[in-house]
């Protein structure tokens, strides 16, 4: 239901008055049959997404997958070859890569990122920084990648940041507002930049703690004073270029928004092969 109402509010956006090239040089008994391509590297994702969208344009229209989501693509390869109405294919292509790019992107960043964090047993999530609406299909591709979601939403889990904190009034305060509320069996996260902050999070009854913004250094130093009392997460600044370092000292999880909102897109073309009549 939700793939739906995206895809419907995406094809809105190219086809809400027609297509003026395609419509006025074929008609609707032109057929063809067209293939998608890979223009680099990349790890495949959004094959089901494509899918719906074509079949949302023309359920005719024939589509047949060469490869499947998760699977490392080499620059020439053809992922899925399509047969059907002319107009169809035209009408639904740019969307249908639209929605490809952007998931094999976040999905070819993520098996990178996961591989690196693998080497020092650490775990990749993603954040909540996510293109508005797509956040499902944004986790998707994460997911397809290798590394892991975090929260889907503000409803999934406890997690106490700056702006609650300050308007709390302190860290002990608000950990004890949530824990009078809402017991002992959810794990409750807070986020902390200072090593005094880390220990008051401690000391309030923290089960996660994030470092957040903290150089390598500054989270070795906090890693020492949590000693295994806390699950460690790192967050804030982390990217392709440093995320070895931060690897490195070991924190049990790292949360990239990196992996989601400045992912480039994957670059794929849909070309018409054969015109069938």
């Amino acid at each position: 239901m939700i793939l739906d109402k995206i895809i419907e509010l995406a094809l809105l956006e190219d086809l809400s008055l027609g297509d003026i090239t395609s419509d006025t040089i074929f008609t609707p008994d032109n057929r063809a049959k067209a293939a998608i391509r890979a223009k680099e590297d990349l790890v495949l994702c959004g094959m089901d997404v494509a899918k719906t969208v074509f079949h949302a344009v023309d359920p005719d229209v024939i589509f047949t997958p060469l490869k499947k989501d998760g699977d490392n693509v080499k620059k020439g390869e053809v992922v899925l070859d399509l047969t059907g109405s002319t107009l169809s294919i035209l009408k639904a292509e740019r969307t249908a890569l639209n929605f490809m790019q952007r998931m094999s992107g976040i999905a070819t960043a993520s098996r990178e990122y996961a591989a690196i964090g693998k080497k020092y047993g650490v775990m990749i999530v993603d954040t909540r920084k996510t293109q508005p609406g797509l956040r499902r299909l944004d986790k998707y591709a994460v997911r397809t990648g290798g590394a892991r979601n975090h929260r889907i939403s503000l409803a999934d889990s406890v997690m106490i940041k700056d702006n609650h904190i300050a308007a709390a009034g302190s860290i002990t305060a608000a950990v004890k507002k949530i824990k009078d509320v809402i017991g002992h069996t959810p794990k409750v996260e807070v986020e902390t930049t200072t090593l005094d902050e880390v220990k008051e999070a401690l000391t309030a009854g923290a089960d996660i703690i994030m470092l957040d913004n903290m150089t390598p250094e500054q989270i070795a130093v906090c890693k020492k004073e949590i000693a295994g009392r806390a699950i460690i997460e790192v967050s804030g600044g982390v990217n392709k270029t440093n995320l070895e370092a931060y690897c490195a000292v070991r924190p049990d999880v790292i949360s990239m928004g990196a992996l989601t909102h400045s992912v480039p897109a994957k670059d794929l073309s849909l070309k018409i092969v054969q015109y069938i009549s």
